[in-house]
């Protein structure tokens, strides 16, 4: 892509999943409009004569019918495909001139990216998005017109679903900052400054976050929001220890502070997600580039929240638990013809009937037979399958809610499976119930957890191409850091400790078949053992997620002693947790009872 105004050999779109800066939904929409992939998680690369698209094994199935001919996938992680970084600096010619908008490309992957470019003479170019200039070019033919971001009023939430309010959290990061010898901070991730400020986006689809940045000092705080998110409600909420103002003056601000930190040789800390634009704008050897503090702090949960999730995963429960019970009376007794597209709205409205329920955590991935294969499958009218009672049915959804966020994924059948689809599922269900299970010594991270859900799998030669959990915000984001369970490095930097969620979702996926994973949200609490060797206390985690799983599915030979002790342990809990939340003689109620029998 070499742009005679800009001289670019080359530009890359970069993937949510390389940075989580403030525009990261733009950055999906742009790399769907470039290239057809519309997954949350691939990084593209498009040069004058070639255009290559580097995604995870999630994608893998999704990219390769979405993708046309212009386009290489790279499956990321398999064996001799490159890393992206490798890519550009061996598949590009010595001394490229590589563009990036600093908007949406973070300043730490911009350092290291430059540094081994450097050995090639190559070198990152700062330019506006051409991605931006090709579709706004193009708008006037387009059914797809670039989306506008957009401005929303904002709700604010008070200490009895916060547990604390924004200025006892704004305290301790201060203290944070002094902790890391800086005199002040920039936060641009999104999730952080509506935590920060106990405050969330309105207009709620999937993310209750807004558009926003904040920086704060020993001695002030301002916060930067869009003209129509300030509100009178906002203002008292906010009161006068919080300085606002507009939006688009960040970097105007932050170029004059640039100055004042270099005379007076002071350093503010940037997070490790902060976009390059913002750490030009404050100048060379004026900042601190670690993970932020704000992210470390969301990440445990106090009571209040912890007492939210708790609850709101019930009503949940009980709109999931009405959901199947729906679903199954359609199918068998022939009383619709459903899609997937249809499931999912039928879905969406059970949630709607829940008390505090505000909307979706993330777009419905309800998937019958090959579907179910497409790891984050998106079902869309006309092209969504229709929803057969002799097929795998996986169903991963979430809900919104004034006190938590969920995140749960149920396979079933409605008839009869196959030995092959059981065996398959009760190897899923092991790796399930060995992570539930589990007492380790603090220090662990998830990291080195993630065997656990693969043993059983892996024992008939099979496994799944994604993490075995991420954290779950507190009416946040659905997939929140810094800890996850999974296979990457990075997890291994993080210890699990109490007060953190995480999801337990192991799986499978027969390209072209079937898709199986089982999903519940975990906190992670202190547990007493009979000894404490070295002095540590040891962790488990706590199931709060309370839907059935269908014992129809699971071969019984594969189980042990154990494994069914916990099944039968598990949905007795189901039956005792839900049952009042669902109404008397209803098909909800009789699926439940039904489904939580003792194998």
């Amino acid at each position: 892509m070499r742009d005679p105004k800009y001289n670019v050999t080359a530009f890359i779109i970069p993937s949510e999943d390389a940075h989580q800066s403030e525009y990261v939904a733009e950055c999906d929409e742009r790399r769907g409009f470039i290239s057809g992939f519309t997954g949350s998680a691939g990084l593209a690369v498009v040069s004058m004569d070639t255009a290559a698209l580097f995604t995870d094994g999630r994608y893998f199935l999704q990219a390769s019918q979405q993708l046309d001919s212009n386009w290489t996938l790279m499956k990321s992680g398999l064996p001799d495909i490159p890393t992206w970084q490798d890519y550009l600096v061996k598949n590009l010619p010595p001394g490229s001139r590589i563009g990036i908008d600093p908007l949406v490309f973070t300043a730490t992957d911009a350092v290291k990216l430059e540094s081994e470019l450097a050995k090639v003479g190559s070198s990152l170019v700062p330019v506006p998005n051409l991605v931006d200039m090709v579709w706004d070019h193009q708008q006037p033919h387009l059914h797809n017109p670039r989306p506008r971001r957009p401005a929303r009023p904002l709700m604010t939430l008070t200490t009895a679903t916060t547990g604390r309010t924004h200025l006892d959290k704004i305290q301790q990061l201060r203290k944070d900052l002094e902790l890391h010898g800086v005199t002040g901070c920039v936060v641009s991730g999104l999730d952080e400054i509506a935590w920060l400020f106990n405050m969330r986006g309105s207009d709620v689809h999937c993310n209750p976050v807004f558009f926003a940045y904040t920086i704060v000092t020993q001695d002030r705080v301002s916060l930067y929001l869009q003209e129509e998110a300030i509100s009178e409600e906002v203002r008292v909420h906010l009161g006068p220890t919080v300085d606002i103002k507009a939006y688009e003056t960040i970097f105007d601000d932050l170029r004059a502070q640039s100055g004042q930190l270099h005379a007076k040789k002071e350093k503010w800390l940037l997070g490790s997600r902060t976009n390059l634009a913002m750490a030009v704008a404050l100048g060379k050897g004026n900042t601190v580039e670690v993970r932020s503090p704000v992210i470390d702090s969301k990440a445990i949960k106090n009571e209040t929240e912890l007492h939210g999730i708790r609850q709101c995963h019930l009503r949940d429960a009980a709109a999931v638990i009405n959901y199947f019970a729906w679903l199954e009376d359609q199918l068998l007794n022939k009383k619709a013809i459903l899609d997937e597209a249809d499931g999912a709205q039928r879905l969406q409205e059970f949630r709607t009937e829940q008390k505090g329920y505000v909307g979706l955590s993330f777009d419905t991935i309800s998937s019958t037979g090959p579907s179910g294969a497409i790891i984050h499958y998106k079902p869309e009218k006309p092209t969504a399958s229709q929803i057969h009672a002799d097929q795998v049915y996986l169903c991963d959804s979430g809900g919104q809610y004034r006190d938590g966020t969920t995140d749960i994924t149920r396979t079933v059948h409605f008839t009869t499976p196959s030995q092959y689809q059981k065996r398959c599922f009760t190897r899923v269900l092991q790796g399930h119930i060995a992570i539930d299970s589990i007492i380790f010594p603090e220090g662990t991270t998830g990291y080195l957890l993630d065997i656990l859900s693969r043993q059983a799998l892996w024992s008939d030669g099979l496994d799944f191409r994604h993490g075995t959990g991420h954290g779950v915000g507190a009416f946040l984001n659905v997939h929140e850091g810094p800890q996850g369970c999974g296979a990457r490095p990075a997890y291994n930097e993080i210890p699990l400790k109490p007060g953190m969620t995480l999801t337990n979702e192991p799986g499978y996926y027969e390209d072209g078949e079937f898709g199986i994973r089982i999903e519940n949200v975990l906190l992670v609490r202190p547990v007493e053992t009979r000894h404490r060797f070295g002095g540590k206390q040891y962790l488990g985690f706590e199931h709060v997620t309370f839907v059935p799983i269908q014992t129809r599915m699971m071969d019984r030979e594969l189980l042990s002693k154990k494994e069914i002790e916990w099944i039968n342990r598990y949905h007795a809990e189901c039956l005792e947790k839900v049952t009042s939340f669902l109404e008397e003689g209803s098909l909800g109620l009789k699926w439940l009872q039904r489904e939580a029998q003792p194998i």
